[in-house]
């Protein structure tokens, strides 16, 4: 088994329905994660304090494949009867398989990024990304952490890359 980083209780997923964090990816750029609730084979309308720490848990990278847009935005990602829902078009997103059958993602599937439940934690498992903290890639940004500065040295002072 890959080497494993603990993120979270898997009740703590449970409870607050969705958990952001931060990762790099195997190329050094950052990217955000959110681990949520797969309750596949439950009665999906449960209370969330009901599941048990060993439940299910499932991640993926923190965006709609249709415009890119966050699912969280840093208060937790919309949920509604086991799916992910996105804020900007309504397109909903099976939370165990990241399948959407509806709306502009319609035929698209969220990028998966391996987690394992063990005793109740939730840990990444996944060689291709390493924990960077907890919450947002702004998170780090405010608490002036030394990924978030290397990150802003190298970005591009504009949106575009075209310079005339």
């Amino acid at each position: 088994m890959t080497e494993q980083t603990r993120l979270t209780a898997a009740e703590t997923v449970h409870e607050q329905r969705s958990w952001l964090f931060t990762v790099r990816d195997r190329h050094g750029e950052l990217d955000e994660v959110i681990l949520v609730p797969c309750e596949d084979g439950k009665d999906r309308n449960d209370d969330a304090s009901d599941a048990s720490a060993d439940s299910g848990v499932e991640a993926w990278v923190n965006r709609c494949t249709h415009e890119a847009q966050r699912l969280d935005r840093g208060f937790g990602a919309a949920m509604r009867n086991g799916q992910v829902v996105c804020p900007k078009h309504g397109s909903l997103f099976d939370a165990c398989s990241g399948d959407c059958d509806n709306g502009d993602a319609a035929g698209t599937t969220l990028v998966s990024v391996a987690v394992a439940v063990e005793d109740g934690g939730v840990y990444l498992t996944d060689d291709g990304y390493e924990f960077v903290h907890e919450g947002s890639l702004e998170d780090g940004a405010k608490e002036g952490s030394d990924d978030a500065e290397d990150d802003g040295d190298d970005a591009p002072s504009s949106t575009s890359h075209i310079g005339f």
